[in-house]
């Protein structure tokens, strides 16, 4: 239910921007950032609940209106969302809590530090009580409280952070009432679909516009020109109708003559071809560059090992397309043209600032409405699908509902960035590391930087070596890309952990062990810097992983176990991954542990979700999934040709936590995923001795069972 649609409450009282309380003692707390499965809709107020000091029987949330001037910043994305808010959820409670503590101070005429907030209620240290509700009225005409001054929990005093709480909207998505963007319906609304070129970046020049209105139940047809570049309106022709039904048929008979002059040319084959090339003639620009590597390398005391690494380029495919609603009015009698949007997105601010750029319209007159995402990874931070149906809307007069095809949501999606690395390294007579050369092999486009393409140089090799050198060599593409779960992280971990583990068997040392001396001593990179590599904390879910997930036992012929671990997106985690391969590459992935370390849970449910789901996602797209592009248009077209894993191919995942109330809480979306690749790969060489170096493992003769 979104706040809007619910009225005012009876007897209830705003306390601050996010906590109302009504006279019958319902606590009202608004979630204020996209909704896409990630938990925050439950996690952010269950902060809010803990400080207040309500039971979190008496809380319903609500989805709050999209309001920046209220809310502050409501995007997702990044694994950002609750290390971002946690402060603020913090003070919005703890300030509800001073005002009702103030209100029953003056009620009951008694000190306020003889009050203490439990349970929904305001209890004296005689016994007497007050409940929220009853204080409603009363508290929220207490004096704010000075942010400055407000005290917080003690951790060991929390009842609701750190529990398992379900989520919020498990009931009314179990019993199909849940408001995605596409159940939106509002009044007079047509349906619309959309056909862009298949060759990316090609403009329509003509259709077979009379044949196409002519069908029944079709409004209107009409082309659209590109505005705003690849994020925001690309070029096709829009019909409107009826339904749904309706304006997919309809687009399934359109004949339309593109221009394709400044269309995309990208070949995939070419593209490995000239990577290969490029990585046995050395080069590239030098960005990181500690000791002598070269020296590491010349030494004839020193063993050394040269390895290339493949990944692919991927798609989001959320479960639900892409979608939209938008109603574009027309000012009359002098008034401004307004916009009214709901959509499933990561990123509402974006969304007017599409309509300033189509139609020049003030940004304030823009009104969007979030809707819960079905699944979002970071492909609806991206306007362009809203951009559609707002654009389709102003020109139709009517609000429209713009929906996609799994094959329009395959072909036109912003992909995670494919590439190559190439890695070499020495290892001394004492089977220690002694230098690192890493080149990676990326991709730009018009010459920007694409979102998880490229050399990150504070990735764990790059930190702790201190013989290292890091280069980069970047080609310019037509294919858009973006952030993908866990950018740049979910390709490097594979290459720089499959990496580590080809050189602790070249060392003749323990995977294990190899690994935990690469980190150095236990330190943290930039103090303070959550963000930053903490070899301490890492060493540590290593160990753990390692032990909860039986490293060092024996296992049977065609079994075996790997190990990896990952820093990102300010999450440290090991996984170890055991694994099953026959004679003919069947592989089956009979168990993940997981070890995580991101700092005090706060829900422990939606956590443990969020990590299978890593485990899930990252095993889907490793195994089986890859986009490839043959002059400029995407191959695949639907689940046929893009598979996801089944449920008979899932692992066990089993999770553990290290509680570090040391440090802020961050966030668990992403960063559980960037380990499963290497763990995965490092358990198929133990148990056949195949060393995998490319994704997806299709492309290395396994199937996955």
């Amino acid at each position: 239910v979104l706040a809007e649609e619910l009225g005012t409450l009876v007897g209830s009282r705003d306390l601050n921007a996010f906590v109302k309380i009504a006279s019958d003692g319902t606590i009202t707390i608004y979630s204020a950032n996209p909704e896409m499965g990630q938990g925050v809709k439950t996690a952010l107020p269950m902060i809010i609940a803990e400080e207040m000091g309500a039971k979190w029987e008496d809380v319903v949330v609500l989805q709050s209106p999209v309001d920046a001037t209220r809310f502050g910043r409501q995007g997702a994305g990044g694994s950002t969302t609750v290390p971002r808010n946690y402060d603020l959820m913090r003070q919005m409670g703890a300030s509800a809590r001073e005002m009702l503590i103030g209100a029953a101070s003056e009620t009951m005429e008694v000190p306020r530090d003889e009050l203490k907030a439990r349970d929904s209620k305001v209890i004296h240290i005689s016994g007497d009580s007050l409940t929220f509700g009853q204080l409603a009225a009363l508290a929220v005409r207490q004096e704010l409280p000075d942010p400055d001054l407000l005290k917080y929990k003690d951790p060991s005093e929390f009842t609701i952070i750190g529990t398992a709480v379900s989520s919020v909207d498990n009931l009314v998505i179990a019993t199909g009432k849940t408001d995605f963007g596409l159940d939106t319906v509002v009044p007079g609304m047509k349906y619309a679909a959309f056909h862009r070129c298949p060759k990316l970046g090609g403009k329509a020049v003509s259709f077979n516009e009379q044949e196409i209105k002519a069908l029944p139940g079709v409004i209107d047809a009409f082309i659209l020109d590109a505005k705003g570049g690849v994020n925001v309106l690309k070029s096709g022709v829009a019909i409107v109708g009826e339904d749904t039904w309706t304006v997919l048929d309809a687009k399934n008979k359109l004949k339309v003559t593109w221009d394709e002059a400044g269309a995309s040319t990208d070949t995939w084959t070419d593209m490995q071809a000239m990577a290969r090339k490029t990585a046995t003639v050395g080069g590239g620009d030098v960005l990181v560059e500690r000791g002598d590597v070269d020296a590491g390398f010349a030494s004839n005391s020193n063993r050394t090992l040269e390895s290339f690494y493949e990944f692919q380029f991927v798609a989001h495919i959320c479960m639900e397309p892409m979608n939209c609603t938008a109603h574009y009015r027309h000012g009359e009698n002098g008034e401004p043209d307004t916009v009214e949007v709901w959509a499933p997105t990561q990123g509402p601010a974006r969304i007017p600032t599409a309509a300033n750029i189509l139609f020049g319209i003030d940004e304030a007159n823009v009104t969007v409405h979030q809707r819960r995402l079905g699944g979002g990874f970071g492909r609806r931070g991206r306007p362009d699908f809203a951009a559609e149906a707002m654009a389709i809307s102003e020109r139709a007069r009517v609000p429209v509902k713009v929906t996609w095809t799994r094959t329009d949501d395959i072909h036109h999606d912003f992909f995670r960035a494919g590439g190559w690395e190439n890695l070499k390294a020495a290892i001394d007579e004492n089977g220690k590391l002694a230098a690192w050369d890493q080149h990676y092999l990326g991709f730009t486009r018009n010459g920007e930087r694409l979102s998880g393409s490229g050399l990150r140089r504070t990735s764990m090799p790059m930190t702790v070596l201190p013989t290292v050198r890091g280069r980069q060599t970047m080609t310019d593409i037509g294919t858009p890309c973006g952030a993908w779960r866990a950018p740049g992280s979910n390709t490097d971990a594979f290459v720089e952990q499959c990496f580590i583990h080809e050189l602790a068997e070249l060392a003749g040392r323990d995977h294990l062990e190899f690994l935990i001396e690469m980190m150095g001593e236990r330190r943290w990179y930039e103090e303070g810097n959550t963000w930053r590599l903490n070899t301490g904390r890492a060493i540590d879910v290593v160990k753990l992983a390692a032990e909860k997930g039986g490293w060092g036992q024996k296992m049977p012929a065609g079994r075996g176990l790997g190990l990896a671990f990952y820093f990102s997106h300010a999450g440290h985690i090991a996984e170890v991954a055991d694994v099953s391969v026959d004679a003919n590459r069947n592989l089956t992935v009979n168990k993940v542990t997981v070890a995580v370390d991101v700092g005090p849970i706060i829900n422990l449910s939606g956590a443990t979700t969020q990590v299978q789901g890593s485990v899930i996602d990252g095993l889907s797209a490793m195994a089986m999934q890859q986009i490839t592009m043959v002059d400029g248009v995407i191959q695949e077209d639907n689940f046929h040709e893009y598979p996801v894993l089944r449920i008979a191919q899932t692992p066990d995942v089993e999770v553990h936590y290290i509680q570090n109330a040391d440090y802020a809480p961050t966030g668990i979306g992403e960063p559980a995923l960037p380990p499963l690749a290497p763990a995965v790969a490092n358990a198929i060489y133990a148990a056949s001795g195949i060393r995998v170096r490319s994704m997806p493992l299709t492309n290395e003769g396994f199937t996955l069972v």
